[in-house]
């Protein structure tokens, strides 16, 4: 039984590691220019004429950055669920992605207004604080309501207020910010740059390895925490350790991304369907995989579907994600009444 469930777990993450190059040839020669693959393998040796700059300055970044945050957004997704023991619960649905989205807007607004450059890891320590604002809500919630339903519609009601909130400060901002906040908010991987890959590469490494380094702890919180506590494991801190790698990781989605719906609600559970295995050894390291593979797929889908027209990454991952939470519903609606 354990050799079939390893040999399944191998097989899966062979599949998610060959789709992931798949789509990655496909996000860099499909586009308004049409690139061969003969032309996009050549300008790994000389990429200064025009379809070289188009597949390094403008492509690659972009796809590997929809790789790395789309990931992200996938392990931030399972930590959550793992976290409230909530099959729905993610940083879109619980409005921390709206908390973080806010005060990045705030600050874009104020620096940009005044003339002030702002870096990456400005925008991710801004993201984070709207993060760890809306998740500290969400938490005092989550102590007064016992139903999944009830924290569901809860996290939905932070995001309304965040995202009101962020509507007031782009009326009065303006016109030039208001462009870029219009575009940042709808969530795209589009203006993404080496800079910024190199940024956000070493956010989310060090997260996934801290997040990777818990998975016998996890492994213990997922069956009940009276029998982790009984195995040692220090409920406070893997609390605590939760609480802030997901609000990392959400911060740096909404930092470079904006928000993004629906990817860490739907890929944990694609995944555990593949895996037929709950293991965090298994599951971390393959929703990252995962999630890799649905947003390159979804923003494939995003600048091809009505080129030259770009849709929201957000439109896209909405269509297919929340087929997959409503499927989740149903069923643990019917699970309840059996």
């Amino acid at each position: 039984m354990e050799k079939n469930r390893k040999i399944r777990c191998f097989t899966t993450f062979i599949i998610l590691i060959i789709l992931i190059i798949i789509l990655l040839i496909m996000n860099v020669c499909i586009g308004t220019v049409h690139i061969s693959f003969k032309a996009a393998f050549a300008t790994l040796y000389d990429h200064s004429d025009r379809v070289g700059r188009i597949v390094w300055d403008i492509r690659m970044p972009r796809a590997i950055a929809a790789m790395i945050l789309g990931g992200a957004l996938a392990l931030a997704g399972y930590l959550l669920q793992t976290f409230f023991h909530n099959p729905i619960a993610g940083p879109f649905v619980l409005g921390i992605s709206s908390g973080a989205k806010m005060v990045v807007a705030l600050v874009m607004v104020f620096l940009l207004g005044n003339a002030i450059r702002v870096s990456s890891l400005a925008m991710i320590a801004a993201a984070f604080l709207g993060a760890m604002l809306s998740m500290g809500f969400v938490l005092i919630i989550s102590r007064k309501v016992s139903s999944m339903s009830m924290l569901v519609v809860s996290g939905v009601m932070i995001g309304y207020i965040c995202s009101a909130v962020t509507e007031f400060v782009v009326t009065f901002a303006d016109d030039s910010d208001i462009v870029n906040l219009h575009n940042w908010s709808r969530g795209s991987f589009s203006g993404m740059t080496w800079d910024s890959v190199g940024v956000m590469s070493i956010v989310v490494g060090i997260t996934f390895i801290f997040v990777f380094l818990m998975s016998k702890p996890l492994m213990a919180y997922q069956l009940g925490e009276s029998y982790a506590v009984n195995l040692g494991v220090n409920i406070k801190r893997i609390r605590v350790l939760l609480v802030l790698l997901s609000s990392l990781l959400s911060a740096c989605i909404v930092a470079f991304a904006g928000p993004i719906s629906f990817v860490g609600i739907a890929v944990p559970h694609i995944v555990k369907s593949m895996l037929k295995s709950t293991k965090p050894i298994y599951m971390i390291p393959a929703c990252f995989l995962g999630g890799a593979v649905f947003c390159l797929f979804c923003d494939l889908l995003a600048r091809m579907m009505f080129a030259p027209t770009e849709l929201s990454i957000s439109t896209v991952t909405a269509v297919f994600g929340a087929p997959v939470v409503l499927f989740i519903m149903i069923r643990r609606s019917k699970e309840k009444n059996v």
